[in-house]
């Protein structure tokens, strides 16, 4: 198409400017002619509420959906997690089998959480079942580790209402709503600390979804040795991944910035546990996402002018089970170190490659499906119109046509899998 791609941001991170300029796009004001606005989640919010949002034309596109909190907000993504389980148990899915304890076998991915303050007395019931358990606070609508603290006690909570200025938890008040999480206490430490994944999903579209893994994410270390006594709740160098917070510790090192390659992971465990454990591990990650999005899609609004870059955090535990704890809309494009920096502009241009096809004016109705040539470091996560062409069934297996289970990996049988789109 004749012409160059005029672009705005509201994020002035030179990751994204100079990918921007390298491809010869034009800047240009808010207020002018755009194709592409690579926006904060606040702007998004403006762009699409009823009040002052505009229609986009057929040749702008936008890096968020319109209502992305549905999986990146805490309290939203467990709830739409809730119903998605609820509705495949209806319909006699497979994978919402349960063990006789009532636990899901697959579905089991996010930890036991609650939301504050409105289900308060469901918490207490819960808490009262294994007292001696650690549960840990979070801010619903905030990112970086802030607000964020670990309990022990009932007593602890009633404490934060009352700093909280709230009388009860019996009526929803307009106090800050938190989320609050059963705290995995039995992490995968690394040399003693304990870490998480910030892995980078793509997608292009939710109806049908299609969403590509970013092959370069990495492991977030703690600064400090991990332990899980009481009397270190308060010390979030132990407890807390988030760079935000670990850069101010004394240990923190600011050549690596306490990051260590996915690939360093997977060698680390192959050599530590072994090939396939780690292959099943990688799998069920890639699988934990997958059904993270399933249970979005119908919900989203899969607006034609959106793509969106998520940020995933999953925690490890001692037994190589993987966990979900949230999803980022904005991941940080701030560079703590040189790989980091390289890291993320790659990412960015690898996102520009798939969301603006040849790096001209975009066409929202195109199909959203690029050539294979043109993903960089990115590769198909999943796809459903290729998921539905090889039978509904098969789409439920991961690569080796198992399904993931709550230990190990069971075998459902030994068809080609559709999830071979990973490779």
């Amino acid at each position: 198409m004749a012409g160059k791609v005029k672009w705005v941001t509201d994020i002035e991170k030179s990751v994204l400017i100079n990918n921007f300029e390298k491809r010869g796009w034009v800047q240009v004001t808010e207020s002018e002619d755009w194709n592409f606005y690579w926006m904060s989640v606040q702007t998004i919010r403006n762009v699409f509420s009823v009040e002052t949002g505009y229609r986009l034309s057929d040749d702008q596109i936008v890096n968020h959906f319109p209502n992305h909190y549905e999986l990146t907000r805490k309290d939203l993504m467990v709830k739409n997690i809730k119903r998605y389980r609820k509705e495949l148990e209806k319909e006699g899915s497979p994978l919402a089998e349960k063990d006789e304890n009532g636990k899901y076998l697959y579905l089991d991915f996010v930890p036991v959480t609650y939301m504050l303050p409105a289900d308060y007395n469901l918490f207490v019931e819960e808490f009262r079942k294994s007292p001696s358990s650690t549960w840990i606070m979070k801010p619903c609508g905030k990112a970086q580790g802030k607000g964020i603290f670990l309990i022990n006690k009932l007593s602890q909570i009633k404490k934060w209402s009352r700093d909280s200025k709230t009388s009860s938890f019996v009526s929803q008040s307009s106090k800050e709503a938190y989320v609050i999480s059963l705290y995995i206490s039995n992490p995968l430490l690394i040399g003693g600390r304990k870490f998480d994944l910030r892995l980078y999903v793509l997608v292009s579209t939710y109806r049908p979804l299609r969403c590509y893994m970013y092959k370069l994410g990495f492991c977030r270390f703690c600064t400090v040795k991990y332990t899980p006594s009481t009397s270190e709740l308060d010390n979030m160098f132990v407890h807390l991944t988030n760079v935000a917070i670990q850069k101010h510790g004394e240990d923190y090192n600011h050549i690596h910035g306490g990051k260590w390659t996915v690939s360093n992971l997977r060698l680390y465990l192959e050599s530590t546990r072994g090939k396939e454990v780690t292959s099943k591990l990688f799998d069920e990650i890639h699988w934990v996402i997958v059904q993270s999005l399933k249970a979005v899609a119908p919900v989203m609004n899969n607006d034609k002018h959106c793509f969106e870059c998520y940020g995933y955090d999953i925690i490890i535990d001692g037994r190589l089970k993987p966990w979900l704890i949230e999803v980022n809309a904005s991941p940080s494009l701030t560079s703590s170190t040189a790989n980091d920096r390289i890291l993320k502009y790659n990412l960015i241009n690898d996102t520009l490659n798939i969301a603006v096809p040849n790096g001209e004016i975009p066409d929202c109705k195109w199909n959203k499906s690029p050539p294979k040539e043109v993903l960089g470091n990115y590769e198909v996560l999943y796809d459903e119109e290729l998921a539905q062409g090889d039978g509904a069934e098969r789409e439920l297996r991961s690569r080796s046509g198992q399904l993931p289970g709550p230990r190990g990996i069971r075998s459902r049988d030994s068809g080609r899998s559709v999830l071979n789109t990973w490779k």
